[in-house]
């Protein structure tokens, strides 16, 4: 089967245990350290068997195949992408069996992010995310005094919208955000934008 490594954690001697979001499931994987061992990371896509074992609860990571992108090695791209993995981690970390909007976003942002900016990308897929969930609040009403948004919008952490009397923030054109909440695209924002909506994207999912 496939998946994507959205964690890795270190155990006794080096070996490790792996968290790899597939098609369906959100799998936790033990790894024994061995030099014979294909190289793997945070973000990587591979191809793997998972074994169960009489000796532990957890089935044991076999035989390894990295699918990994070109891409991966431009190392602002990969950071990126690699920020992006640990919130969908953190996102999803207390779910086993899982819907596969959320594999296939993965698979659909890493094509985009060859030839993209990847911060852009990333606000991109995020917004696809907000919208599966039901959590885009494209209705502009902010979330602490619960009256509409009408000019100039303020956004919180999971791009709620808020008036700037409500919420400390950098003021956004409406219209702007309007326009990227409907489209899911960065293509009318401003390079200063995107990166203030990556950094509050940073804040969690």
């Amino acid at each position: 089967m496939q998946g994507y490594i959205l964690n890795i954690n270190k155990v006794k001697d080096e070996d490790l245990i792996v968290t790899i979001l597939t098609e369906n499931k959100l799998k936790t994987l033990y790894r024994f350290y061995g030099a014979r061992h294909a190289n793997i990371n945070l973000g990587y896509k591979i191809d793997f068997e998972a074994v169960a074992s009489a000796k532990s609860t957890i089935s044991m990571l076999r035989e390894v195949l990295p699918l990994s992108a070109k891409w991966m090695l431009q190392s602002n791209r990969f950071f990126i992408w690699q920020q992006f993995i640990k919130l969908m981690f953190r996102h999803l970390k207390d779910v086993s069996d899982l819907d596969p909007f959320y594999f296939y976003l993965l698979e659909e942002t890493s094509i985009m992010i060859e030839r993209q900016n990847p911060q852009r990308v990333m606000i991109e897929s995020y917004l696809e995310l907000l919208a599966y969930e039901g959590r885009l609040h494209d209705d502009f009403h902010c979330f602490i005094c619960d009256e509409a948004v009408v000019d100039s919008v303020v956004l919180a952490r999971s791009f709620l919208p808020a008036h700037q009397s409500c919420v400390f923030g950098e003021l956004l054109d409406k219209k702007k955000i309007e326009t990227l909440f409907e489209s899911k695209s960065t293509l009318y924002l401003e390079d200063d934008e995107v990166t203030h909506l990556w950094q509050l994207l940073q804040e969690g999912f």
